[in-house]
């Protein structure tokens, strides 16, 4: 009995690390990352799935939101590379602004500059996204 009490308090104590809270700029990359595979795979109620409420209200539908990211943000859209760049975490976490720098398809650079929100469930969504023709850092 003694053993497998110490063997459970061992397991306890090796994830004991994982049960941290997240961390927001990781969170909101990841995010960034999942929205950005589900651009490249034309999967919209994928991507329309990582916006806040704020803009799913803007547009109502995973079909209005796809087409207007594809026309507005084509950099975002279908980016040929890109790279993390830096990232500001405010009010201990319940906003995060975060630096994409992009190449698009056609060889140009862009910087994207994401708002990501923690929402009341405590989850992450994208809030808005600035795109600038160029990549030099704004200064977040």
């Amino acid at each position: 009995m003694r053993a497998l009490s110490l063997a459970a308090l061992c397991i306890t104590l090796a994830f004991a690390p994982a049960a941290r809270a997240e961390d927001p700029v990781q969170s909101a990359q990841t995010l960034i990352q999942e929205q950005i595979e589900a651009f490249l795979h034309n999967d919209a109620t994928a991507a329309y799935s990582f916006a806040a409420p704020g803009i799913q209200a803007l547009f109502p539908d995973k079909d209005t939101f796809f087409a207007m990211v594809k026309k507005s943000y084509q950099p975002v859209f279908h980016p040929g590379n890109y790279a993390f760049g830096k990232s500001r975490s405010i009010d201990n976490g319940a906003v995060v602004y975060q630096e994409v720098l992009i190449t698009g398809t056609d060889d140009k650079d862009w910087t994207a500059i994401y708002e990501i929100t923690r929402q009341p469930d405590g989850s992450y969504k994208i809030n808005g996204v600035q795109i600038l023709p160029n990549t030099t850092s704004e200064g977040i």
